[in-house]
């Protein structure tokens, strides 16, 4: 490629094309940037907490943290902030974070906005979806139901990670690049309560975890978006109203903001 006088050579172009003789000069590759870290440590903690990883009101201490992912308090500092300022996490007076409390407001708030945007997602991801998205789907489905048979065991992880590919499977079939950001928001806002929720459930027993799953997929392949709003709205609110029933169980008498996981 010849370089006209007076324009530079993008990095990018210095980087495919040797000089001097076939070397590549010792500047065409820049340093791995800070930034490149951070955004590792900022999806790390992205995921864990999405995943269902942390409780409610538990406490993130920067050099725990940074201890944990073994890097430099910096990366885990930034990556802190962008999640408060995505509302996954909260600051604290004395300079740490916390994953917020469960209150009533929040769990309503966070419920209503799932069933209404996620709800919309099924219906936008419905006419795209195929025989064969419908058996990746029923894959996960009965790989969750599997890891929900090791009774005894932590498996937490392993059916948050299914539940996820199970519900994202669907919604990017919408294309909806606007949408699937504000999905993955209310997920990361809602990571804790579903934490929550599996454990009450785990402990009150009931329809099986993935039951709601089974009655989507079914109403997915009769391209019957209603039903399949339905239970999608079953699925999600199935989390929240336990954790509703456990709330009004508690005493009256402790002050707002005091009901965490």
């Amino acid at each position: 490629m010849v370089v006209q006088t007076g324009v530079v050579p993008s990095a990018g172009a210095q980087a495919r094309k040797p000089a001097d003789g076939g070397h590549y000069r010792d500047d065409a590759l820049a340093p791995v940037g800070r930034e490149t870290l951070q955004d590792r440590v900022y999806s790390q903690l992205r995921n864990s907490l999405i995943n269902g990883m942390f409780d409610a009101g538990d406490v993130l201490r920067i050099v725990d943290l940074a201890e944990r992912l073994q890097t430099s308090t910096m990366p885990v500092r930034e990556a802190l902030g962008r999640l408060v300022s995505e509302q996954a996490l909260e600051s604290l007076p004395n300079r740490s974070v916390r994953v917020p409390l469960i209150t009533r407001e929040r769990l309503d708030d966070l419920a209503r906005a799932r069933i209404l945007i996620e709800g919309q997602m099924v219906a936008l991801a419905l006419p795209s979806l195929m025989d064969d998205d419908f058996a990746v789907l029923k894959q996960i489905n009965v790989d969750c139901d599997l890891a929900f048979e090791q009774h005894g065991k932590d498996i937490g992880h392993v059916t948050s990670a299914l539940n996820q590919q199970f519900h994202f499977h669907i919604y990017h079939a919408a294309r909806s690049q606007v949408l699937i950001p504000i999905v993955e928001s209310l997920w990361l806002q809602s990571g804790a309560i579903i934490r929550k929720a599996a454990h009450i459930h785990d402990e009150q027993g009931g329809l099986a975890a993935t039951n709601h799953h089974w009655a989507l997929i079914d109403a997915l392949e009769k391209r019957d978006v209603e039903a399949a709003m339905r239970s999608l709205s079953n699925d999600i609110s199935r989390s929240f109203d336990l954790i509703r029933g456990r709330l009004d169980a508690e005493p009256e008498d402790g002050a707002p903001g005091d009901h965490h996981g």
